[in-house]
């Protein structure tokens, strides 16, 4: 006899279901994509030159792995992992920082404020003096992009912390170190989670920055060089490339994040 499924049972398999159901639409609508992207190409509806095509961007995949790709990849990997690393971890210091003195924190607050809405990128030449023309320059973009927004969201989800709690604490006889690692930074892990999904897009947008102002290899650099010379193949493939290390960047948060939530 088949065995009766009970409404836990039940209810997992629905939500399995529905979870494989979105990834095939997901999928489903990649395919369609670039399927309709190529098929407009071949047929002329759109000119490839300025638009390229999934078939030549292969084309110009083959090229690049059998020349220097994983070079390129791998300095842009590496440049944008240091940038949301330092950028990740300082900012939560600061948090901890301006959380820890009140006085300090009404201080620094109009200063945060301001280098929030300052343009990173005018901030390129200087970089660059500073910090020569390397990668030292483009993990620096990469940290100014990223630090702020860690800094302020990371504070605010300190300061979203119930005040009873932290009033209960105090009257039981906790300090503030106390207070900091058994209520605030746990009670904040969705929000530190949040903030590490916002840095993997900044710093990605970091790093590109930064090696269109100075780089001579990257997928930075190759998407420039090949806007220089009209290669917009070359454009494409690299930005396709980037595209993927973002997503996989992201679902390796998302793991950690799924990691953190069963282990609560």
């Amino acid at each position: 006899m088949k065995k009766e499924l009970t409404l836990r049972e039940r209810y997992l398999l629905d939500k399995k279901k529905k979870r494989i159901k979105i990834i095939a639409i997901q999928i489903a609508v990649l395919v369609l994509f670039f399927g309709l992207w190529e098929l407009l190409a071949q047929t002329g509806v759109i000119d490839p030159f300025f638009t390229s095509s999934p078939s030549r961007m292969l084309k110009v995949l083959k090229t690049l792995v059998r020349q220097d790709l994983f070079k390129h990849v791998g300095i842009t990997l590496l440049e944008c992992i240091c940038g949301f690393i330092i950028a990740t971890v300082v900012g939560t210091v600061i948090a901890i920082l301006l959380w820890w003195s009140e006085t300090f924190r009404r201080v620094a607050e109009p200063y945060i404020v301001v280098l929030n809405s300052l343009p990173k990128i005018a901030l390129g030449p200087v970089i660059i003096i500073w910090m020569g023309a390397g990668y030292k320059a483009i993990i620096t973009m990469t940290v100014l992009i990223c630090i702020i927004v860690t800094i302020m969201s990371v504070l605010a989800g300190f300061m979203e912390c119930d005040a009873d709690k932290i009033l209960l604490m105090r009257a039981m006889g906790a300090n503030k170190f106390q207070i900091l690692f058994k209520l605030l930074l746990p009670s904040s892990l969705p929000n530190l989670i949040s903030v590490l999904k916002i840095n993997v897009g900044l710093s990605w947008v970091g790093v590109i920055m930064g090696e269109y102002l100075v780089s001579s290899a990257g997928l930075g650099y190759l998407i420039i060089y090949g806007g220089q010379v009209f290669k917009l193949d070359l454009v494409m493939a690299s930005t396709l490339i980037l595209c993927i290390l973002a997503a996989l960047m992201y679902l390796t948060v998302a793991l950690i994040e799924k990691r953190v939530k069963k282990s609560r």
